[in-house]
């Protein structure tokens, strides 16, 4: 067993972990066999008894908003989440192809997990892939998009 400083987790072979302690903000942890983001936590040390993390996790599979407390000493594991900038290609109406500009790998994603974002998606524009355990959990489409207006109804 190691005890790694500076990303505060200890690593046991090839499980990585955080000790509730140093849960912090933008964290990613497997909770209940899903990958979460940790949203807040708050450290509580009361005058009498165990100390303890109040935290808001955020499933990335459903976005479902948990509230959970640990005791100071539990710990979770880390998720293996990995984000991607990759330049949106095609879709043939089931996959979304994508490809990494630099090692010119192409990803497919499936229209599910794209959702209400493919309205926001044209070719050759760049987005956000999350993955995790090598496989697409979400996307996050650029803030602006420009759009050019081809066709106005002509209106009294």
């Amino acid at each position: 067993m190691s005890y790694n400083q500076k990303s505060f987790h200890i690593n046991r072979g090839c499980m990585r972990i955080y000790h509730s302690n140093n849960f912090r903000s933008g964290r990613k942890i497997i909770f209940e066999n899903e990958p979460c983001l940790i949203e807040s936590s708050e450290f509580v040390k009361p005058g009498k008894g165990q100390s303890f993390v109040r935290v808001k996790l955020r499933k990335l599979l459903t976005k479902q908003l948990i509230e959970k407390t640990f005791k100071s000493t539990d710990s979770l594991e880390i998720a293996d989440i990995i984000e991607y900038t990759l330049s949106y290609l095609y879709n043939d109406g089931r996959f979304w192809y994508f490809i990494n500009n630099n090692t010119f790998e192409e990803l497919s994603v499936d229209e599910k997990i794209i959702g209400v974002h493919k309205k926001w998606l044209l070719e050759q524009d760049t987005c956000i892939v999350t993955l995790w355990n090598n496989q697409p959990i979400s996307i996050t489409p650029n803030n602006f998009v420009n759009l050019k207006v081809i066709h106005v109804q002509a209106t009294l």
